[in-house]
């Protein structure tokens, strides 16, 4: 393998490694504000919909396919699900329809 890919890689690593080990190690042990561990309990749900309202929207084979997940999803999280039970349910959802349609 190439050195510039190694080198790549093992900068990725650090870069990735350093936003994530800041927090442990400067907040580690000490008592969050509740509005700020509100806002960070609601930081994957916010990551999820930004992740996938764009794809919801640029669909052009079947527009109902993302229509259908998008109502799909909403309704699992709706009844208070975990984030993989919205995903893994949605996706069961569109197989069975892009199966039968």
């Amino acid at each position: 393998m190439d050195n510039s890919i190694i080198l790549m890689i093992i900068g990725m690593a650090i870069v990735t490694y350093i936003p994530r080990m800041i927090p442990l190690v400067s907040l580690g042990g000490k008592e969050l504000h509740p509005f700020l561990q509100g806002v960070l309990k609601n930081v994957p749900f916010a990551t999820l919909g930004a992740l996938i309202v764009p794809g919801i929207f640029l669909i052009s084979e079947d527009p109902w396919f993302g229509i259908i997940g998008a109502v799909i999803a909403f309704l699992i999280a709706y009844f208070g699900a975990n984030v993989i039970v919205v995903v893994l349910g949605t996706i069961g959802v569109l197989t069975c329809y892009s199966i039968f349609v």
